[in-house]
């Protein structure tokens, strides 16, 4: 896995979310029920992911951690 799939996987969950909120507006909650799901399997892919690519960066030495702390 990497980075790219964790983007891909959070873009799919969105989808998901926003289909399962129109689903409950429109009262079809066994729809809204199922792209829950989906949407929840793909945060959950995101985030195995993003542990996956941040493990390896320990193991490399390329532990970057994205923030950006500065002197003063």
């Amino acid at each position: 896995m990497s980075l790219e799939e964790a983007s891909r996987q959070l873009e799919a969950a969105i989808h998901d979310a926003r289909v399962s909120f129109d689903c409950i507006l429109l009262e079809e909650l066994d729809r809204a029920h199922t792209n829950t799901i989906t949407a929840r399997a793909a945060v959950d892919a995101a985030e195995q992911a993003i542990r996956v690519e941040m493990e390896r960066r320990q193991s490399t030495g390329d532990g970057t951690s994205g923030s950006s702390e500065t002197a003063d």
